[in-house]
């Protein structure tokens, strides 16, 4: 049974990889804004007391990679692997799985927030591979909060 919706093999095109290398590039004060927000956030009282640049190097570690965790530079196992461990190791930490949840969220949305924002979709052709690359990004984020879940409760 295929769980997820497009997980075929993703080719990227050039305003693809031209907005992946824009989340990429920008890695770091990415990090830097999600940290800020994630420790202040009402909804994510654990991230408040976890060590601050932990939660900055864990942020900066998705948007760092994100192109490799949307055109399958990493395999289906690579990333089930990767988020089910992750869910594991913050119920170690005594996280809720909700602050989780909302974590990821707020990393989905900064990445869709920098995309729309740069300006960079100007023709039909360049929106159509925008709306396919979207397509990928939800796809993952979905793939990443099931596997986290998935380990949260193992």
């Amino acid at each position: 049974m295929e769980l997820f919706c497009g997980t075929s093999r993703f080719s990227p095109s050039a305003v693809s990889r031209k907005l992946v290398r824009l989340i990429e590039a920008d890695a770091e004060g990415m990090a830097r804004s999600y940290t800020r927000e994630i420790r202040t956030i009402v909804e994510a009282p654990g991230f408040r007391t976890f060590d601050e640049r932990e939660v900055h190097d864990r942020g900066f570690r998705v948007f760092s990679q994100f192109g490799r965790w949307v055109s399958n530079e990493f395999s289906e196992k690579d990333i089930e692997e990767y988020w089910t461990n992750l869910g594991r190791q913050r119920r170690r930490e005594g996280f809720l799985m909700s602050e989780i949840m909302i974590a990821i969220c707020l990393i989905r949305r900064d990445v869709c927030h920098k995309i729309q924002n740069e300006g960079l979709l100007d023709t039909a052709g360049d929106l159509y591979e925008a709306m396919e690359l979207f397509g990928r990004i939800m796809n993952f984020f979905e793939r990443a909060e099931y596997y986290t879940v998935r380990g949260y409760e193992e």
